[in-house]
């Protein structure tokens, strides 16, 4: 007797050799609709080959599709808590890049480190931003101090 796994996988090499007019004819029959029109030949191909597995495997479970849903909705995290959103990658200058910044009459250089770090006045410091501070004694946008980062105003 043949395995309900053997039947199908030769249904699914079956739809992958399937012309376009019968992947549509596959999908009114799997689905019960008409297929999306902008779908390509390998779009239906993989959204059939989707669908034969779900049926004779079943689909997600109601778990996954309430994880789903709270995803869609915005509540990453279980109880509806919203996540925070990802931190912005830092863009990172090559090492050796000096950054001439003239402020308050003085001429301050900043060079770029090899390990992402930045080096002033004889110091290392971990960021731009904390440079800026140094400099300035305020916290202040290290990238946007140095004109690396457009500011609101520009923006506007």
């Amino acid at each position: 007797m043949r395995s309900m796994e053997q039947t199908v996988l030769e249904t699914l090499a079956r739809i992958g050799r399937m012309g376009v007019d019968e992947l549509r004819d596959q999908w009114r029959a799997l689905y019960g609709t008409e297929p999306p029109a902008s779908y390509a030949k390998a779009q239906l191909v993989r959204r059939l080959a989707w669908r034969v597995q779900e049926l004779r495997f079943g689909g997600l479970s109601d778990r996954a599709r309430q994880r789903l849903r709270d995803i869609a909705d915005g509540d990453d995290l279980a109880g509806g808590k919203k996540r925070s959103p990802k931190p912005r990658k830092r863009r990172t200058l090559a090492a050796g890049t000096r950054l001439v910044r003239h402020w308050r009459g003085v001429e301050h250089v900043v060079t770029a480190l090899a390990d992402g770090g930045f080096e002033w006045d004889g110091r290392r410091y971990r960021t731009l931003s904390a440079v800026a501070k140094a400099m300035t004694g305020q916290h202040v946008s290290g990238p946007r101090f140095f004109g690396l980062a457009a500011s609101n105003k520009e923006e506007a």
